[in-house]
């Protein structure tokens, strides 16, 4: 089932060289995203492996886990500077909670309604508000710099928001 997985792996160890990373953020920043895989958030903001942070959910939300990995960032890997970067034709975008929910029931039979989705209806506003919460989380370290920006995933275009 993986076979083509790490057959991969084995022509990307074929040519790997591994520069001398040390797990910080060498441009001091992080990037919160979607885990849509149209999204290549180095490619994007022009970074390299070793440049930044990168975390990945469902809708790009700011959630108890992702401000839990960026205390650990800013106190311990060098994030000085946070990015929350949602995507437009996101799936949490699209529908709200109860009919995911429901999509979900549907394709599987499985009732999902005790997990928080967190679906998102006007994009702009949750990004407003989840950008808020890291700027206002009071672990975090200060002095830390936060933007939020809706990545176009047709166009590859990044517009800041805030």
């Amino acid at each position: 089932m993986f076979d083509d997985v790490f057959e991969a792996n084995q022509v990307f160890t074929s040519n790997f060289s591994s520069p001398a990373l040390t797990g910080r953020a060498a441009k001091g920043l992080a990037i919160v995203t979607c885990m849509d895989s149209r999204i290549d958030p180095l490619g994007v903001t022009g970074m390299k492996p070793g440049d930044a942070k990168i975390l990945r959910n469902a809708g790009a939300r700011v959630t108890e886990d992702v401000l839990r990995t960026l205390i650990l960032a800013t106190h311990l890997l060098n994030v000085t500077r946070v990015l929350v970067m949602p995507h437009t034709d996101c799936r949490m975008a699209s529908a709200k909670e109860d009919a995911i929910h429901k999509a979900i029931l549907d394709s599987s039979g499985i009732d999902t309604r005790s997990v928080e989705i967190r679906t998102v209806e006007d994009q702009e506003a949750t990004l407003r508000q989840d950008v808020l919460r890291v700027q206002t989380n009071p672990f975090l370290v200060k002095g830390l710099e936060v933007a939020g920006a809706i990545y176009d995933v047709k166009s590859g275009k990044l517009s800041r928001i805030l």
